[in-house]
């Protein structure tokens, strides 16, 4: 378990120079208002108050601009509202976002017919353009948001170290199950509530207390690895669960920065936590090959080694702390 945990905090350290809970797609949104008429909102990651993303919407040949677009920028979003007529409609033309193969973010597109039917897709740098079905299905829903979930939980390196200090102070088993088990359930709570806008908690305190959190447990292994138990260490499932809530609001932020679409909102929301599931199950499987494989080559280590993983996770947490207060 030293060396796993070793091993995995120093490769979460380097993921979190580059980011820490940083998942921000551009969004694309086409609603239609008739035969050849769309309302366009368009919606890119800023990087400060006068920069944005150099992504364009391109649509087929001969669409042009009814009005010119409508610009306005929103904390970390800048945003173009517009309409576009398109002869002959858009099914089966093809929509391309030009300058996405330079980046590293990802495009979720949602297309409403005038009957209500939605069709969904992902963009990704290696793919840039999709095209307009003329009957889209709820396949392509569950499908692009359950890979959205996964993303998202496999890129958030706070959500992660906090299920590995979880996972060290429970030292797997049974316990780890009932412990993920209640992660799960409220984490599930607080995103469906807060996506459907039931509850509403800036984003900047949520941040803040999901790091604490982080810290929190990463303190309960050090004063396990010293042998006093704390709260966690007897308890872990009801850690699991009181701090679950506040992930699930930031889960809920990521799937805020996406939109859900119209008609398929219980779709979207079941295959976005399944897809957070299987993010987990696919990191917690991870570090349990790097467990079995540690034991197997039975390296010596000394017995401070095993308070490097919860002094490495809370300080990489703390300084989470102190960045997101700062943005108060």
């Amino acid at each position: 378990m030293k060396a796993a945990g070793l091993i995995l905090v120093l490769l979460a350290i380097g993921a979190a120079a580059a980011s820490a809970h940083e998942v921000r797609p551009a969004y694309l949104e086409l609603r239609q208002t008739g035969a050849e008429t769309w309302d366009a909102l368009w919606k890119v990651p800023a990087l400060g108050e006068n920069l944005r993303l150099g992504l364009y919407v391109e649509f087929p040949a001969g669409c042009s601009n009814v009005a010119e677009p409508r610009a306005m920028q929103i904390n970390s979003a800048y945003s173009e509202r517009w309409t576009v007529r398109c002869p002959g409609g858009l099914a089966g033309g093809t929509i391309h976002i030009a300058g996405l193969s330079a980046t590293t973010t990802d495009v979720l597109a949602r297309l409403e017919h005038l009957d209500g039917t939605t069709q969904v897709t992902r963009l990704t740098p290696s793919r840039t353009s999709f095209v307009v079905e003329a009957v889209p299905g709820a396949l392509e829903v569950a499908r692009t948001y359950a890979v959205l979930g996964i993303e998202h939980i496999l890129t958030g390196i706070d959500h992660l170290l906090f299920v590995l200090a979880l996972l060290i102070i429970t030292g797997g088993g049974w316990r780890l199950v009932k412990t993920v088990t209640a992660f799960t359930v409220s984490h599930s709570l607080t995103l469906t509530a807060a996506t459907l806008g039931w509850v509403h908690i800036p984003p900047p305190p949520v941040e803040a207390v999901i790091a604490l959190s982080i810290v929190f447990v990463a303190m309960e292994i050090v004063r396990q690895r010293r042998g006093s138990e704390g709260i966690t260490a007897r308890a872990p499932w009801v850690v699991a669960f009181s701090f679950g809530l506040m992930h699930g609001l930031g889960f809920a932020g990521g799937l805020s920065e996406a939109g859900l679409p119209a008609g398929h909102i219980p779709a979207a929301l079941l295959f976005f936590s399944l897809g957070i599931e299987a993010g987990h199950f696919l990191f917690v499987g991870a570090v349990l090959a790097v467990i079995a494989a540690s034991h197997r080559l039975r390296i010596p280590l000394p017995r401070w080694a095993g308070l490097v993983p919860p002094y490495a996770i809370g300080t990489a947490a703390m300084f989470w702390v102190i960045q997101r207060i700062a943005t108060f």
